[in-house]
């Protein structure tokens, strides 16, 4: 098995950031967007709660529940042989206990197969969790900056280290997760120049979203390909057209139903002569 092809560990990923190479990371919510990560090549994928408004429809990351995680997460490690797996953990499946987490963590380990799980946050509950998790001996990655789970108390989905108190509780949270245990951090909606600040400081690799330049990045999936509704986020750069391309070709295909150009024969099964006679006799006997 050559470099390109082995599965990708936390050892590779340390050894990206070492020499200054970008890492790659993108949501995947299903067994097609895992596969289409894996072809693309992408170094980690997450399996984040933000499945909750992307493909389950919620109005956030809030209500989706562990079991909900679990099957997407499941599937997503179906379609993936290479990426490094990471599965959030949802809102109040780790907040109760120490406990509570590592059991969580745990499941999402054995019955998802992931690599590693993501919690938000760096209050003392929260790196108590991290240390815990750790221990039971499944690899954490960090979230500070904007943590939707949280972000209410946070005054809402919006940019953190923007004032001198803000910046100076995100460079606090940055290192206690790193001294927690984290392998890794997602830093996300801080500006990237007080990004740069702590970067020096952390040995483990810093994941962006919204956040300038770090060791790698991170993008929704359905962002990134065009299938999302709506107003984006300012952090999100989308690269494909494949939300026009679908409702295009779902309308080609109503308009064709309509007016009965489909089916065509070639579109359907041919019949024996023997098969026709035999069913109009039966029809005949039963009516």
């Amino acid at each position: 098995m050559n470099a390109e092809s082995a599965p990708v560990t936390i050892t590779r990923l340390r050894d990206m950031k070492a020499a200054g190479e970008q890492i790659v990371m993108v949501t995947a919510y299903d067994f097609p967007s895992a596969r289409a990560a894996e072809r693309a090549g992408v170094d980690m994928v997450l399996v984040g709660d933000s499945a909750a408004q992307v493909v389950l429809g919620y109005s956030s990351t809030v209500p989706v529940s562990t079991e909900e995680m679990l099957t997407l997460a499941a599937a997503v490690r179906r379609g993936t042989r290479r990426a490094f797996v990471v599965c959030d953990v949802p809102f109040g499946s780790t907040e109760v206990s120490d406990e509570q987490a590592v059991a969580t963590a745990l499941r999402f380990a054995k019955e998802a197969g992931a690599d590693a799980v993501k919690l938000e946050g760096a209050s003392a509950a929260r790196l108590s969790r991290i240390r815990a998790v750790v221990a039971a001996g499944v690899p954490v990655v960090g979230h500070v900056g904007l943590t939707p789970q949280t972000a209410g108390a946070l005054g809402g989905m919006r940019a953190q280290g923007r004032t001198g108190e803000s910046a100076a509780r995100f460079v606090r949270d940055a290192l206690a997760v790193q001294e927690a245990g984290a392998f890794a951090v997602v830093v996300e909606a801080v500006p990237a120049e007080v990004v740069a600040v702590v970067r020096p400081a952390l040995q483990i690799p810093v994941i962006g979203i919204g956040a300038g330049p770090a060791d790698g990045q991170v993008l929704v999936f359905h962002d990134v390909v065009g299938i999302t509704e709506g107003r984006l986020a300012a952090f999100v750069k989308t690269y494909g057209a494949v939300g026009d391309a679908t409702a295009d070709g779902v309308a080609a295909y109503a308009a064709e139903v309509r007016s009965g150009a489909f089916p065509a024969p070639e579109h359907g099964y041919p019949a024996r002569p023997e098969a026709v006679a035999a069913a109009r006799s039966e029809l005949e006997r039963l009516t």
